[in-house]
């Protein structure tokens, strides 16, 4: 069977929301960061894209094809968007390592992107008219994104659910909430994002970072969705814009063109759980392919909200100070179609850095799922 590797990895800047990337659709940051990835590559060489999306109302057909045709890819280059909620970017890495497995594509331009900024109100019932009444706008943001849609509850919500059955207080939440900004900080202040950030005119640096934020700082922040809850705005993931690109190609296509073998993709899953405590998707991702944690130097699971990663730890036994060591989307923010590939990204750059050999990236998934990827050294 083929080896998959990745030969580039860029992403965009994260906004915040309606901040500095809001103008931007989540095509135009997909074509941006996927510019970057391409680079000098030859485009005739890629056989398809594939990109991971979930707010498409209004953006036009097919994200990805939009994408593959904007960067200048042949016309005959076949596109698919993925909606696989906050898993889209990895799940479309995972499918373009799947085809260049199965000898369909020999190399796969995929990721994710997501414009929040940009999700679009809707009015339902309009289109047969409204013939008593108040016509209600509905949030796409909120009800393509963020709300479960078997028992209409907020993603918070399943967190506070996991903080009550793991006995996670408050100020446990707090303290690694307030350890990702500071490991952000860190990291960015010695250049740990430059080989995948790609600038834009509108924003150079990610934007969500709060590095001054502290435990006690957090402390007093009002909680955001259950009045009597854990769950805050300091002590979830961000609202946000961005998206991250990468080129997959099988090994053998790398070596005869000389490109660069960031990372081997050695594995991948997919599991689906209960979606009230969706936030325990990794920990059954992680289980389906079985591995050891022990074997890989950096681990990361998306942090969707501190509460929801501390569980996942105590399920899976290990340290919290022992994950993320980059900070994760508390601090960096969470464009939700596009995290995953951020996450993939990140760890091939610091394979290809030679700081480790081995590592995990995983995702909880709103609706009950989580993923999984795992990479190693070439």
């Amino acid at each position: 069977m083929s080896e998959v590797c990745i030969v580039a990895a860029r992403r965009t800047p994260f906004g915040r929301f309606l901040g500095s990337l809001s103008r931007l659709s989540g095509v135009e940051l997909a074509c941006h960061a996927g510019q970057a990835a391409i680079g000098d590559f030859d485009r005739t060489q890629i056989d398809q894209v594939i990109v991971g999306n979930i707010l498409s109302a209004g953006q036009g057909m097919n994200v990805a094809r939009q994408v593959g045709v904007r960067l200048g890819l042949p016309i005959e280059t076949p596109a698919f968007t993925v909606n696989m909620m906050c898993a889209s970017g990895m799940q479309a890495i995972a499918l373009g390592a799947q085809a260049i497995r199965a000898g369909d594509a020999n190399a796969v331009l995929c990721g994710g992107t997501e414009s929040m900024s940009n999700a679009p109100h809707l009015l339902p019932r309009s289109r047969t008219g409204i013939k008593l009444g108040d016509g209600r706008l509905v949030d796409s943001m909120l009800r393509d994104g963020l709300v479960d849609a078997f028992d209409h509850q907020h993603m918070a919500n399943t967190a506070q659910a996991l903080a009550d059955k793991y006995g996670i207080e408050r100020e446990e939440q707090d303290e690694f909430a307030a350890s990702s900004q500071k490991r952000f900080a860190k990291s960015q202040s010695t250049g740990a994002f430059d080989d995948e950030l790609v600038s834009h005119e509108r924003l150079a640096q990610d934007e969500h970072p709060r590095p001054d934020t502290s435990a006690a700082s957090l402390g007093e922040l009002n909680p955001a969705f259950d009045k009597t809850g854990s769950i805050t705005a300091g002590n979830a993931s961000g609202v946000n814009d961005g998206a991250a690109m990468l080129l997959l190609t099988e090994r053998q296509t790398a070596e005869s063109n000389g490109w660069p073998i960031m990372a081997i993709i050695d594995a991948t899953a997919s599991v689906g759980c209960d979606p009230k405590l969706m936030g325990l998707g990794p920990v059954q991702a992680i289980r389906k392919l079985s591995v050891e944690l022990s074997e890989f130097d950096a681990i990361e699971i998306n942090e969707a909200f501190a509460a929801q990663v501390l569980a996942c730890c105590k399920e899976l036994d290990v340290d919290p100070h022992s994950i993320n060591p980059n900070g994760g989307a508390i601090a960096v923010g969470h464009p939700i179609g596009a995290s995953g590939a951020r996450l993939v990204g990140q760890l091939a750059w610091r394979i290809r850095r030679g700081e480790i050999k081995k590592g995990l990236a995983s995702l909880c998934v709103g609706g009950g799922m989580g993923t999984v990827v795992s990479l190693r050294m070439a």
